[in-house]
């Protein structure tokens, strides 16, 4: 999964995002990245507020434990999610290539 690297203290995502779909899911790849449609509009930070809370529900860890690493206001984005190992993170997303 090179969407996918872990290592002691949790996990960084990279993604790509399609803001301003009608409900916010992963869709699978792109590329090397996991696509995820968010129903928040890109502007004033939405998206990326709506990412945040997606990623923390899905996972069961607080949106604290969420980070935005790179990628603010571009669709490619790289995410890091504390207390989470790859296992978890593969069976919340199960991506069938």
């Amino acid at each position: 999964m090179t969407w996918l690297t872990a290592d002691d203290q949790g996990v960084t995502l990279r993604l790509h995002i399609q803001p301003g779909a009608k409900k916010t899911e992963a869709v699978g790849l792109h590329g090397e990245a996991l696509k995820i449609r968010l129903a928040a509009p890109p502007v004033d930070g939405k998206a990326n507020a709506c990412l945040i809370a997606f990623l923390a529900d899905r996972l069961g860890v607080a949106r604290a434990a969420v980070s935005l690493v790179s990628g603010e206001s571009s669709r490619a984005k790289r995410v890091r999610v504390c207390g989470v190992d790859r296992t978890s993170v593969a069976g919340a997303f199960p991506i069938h290539h």
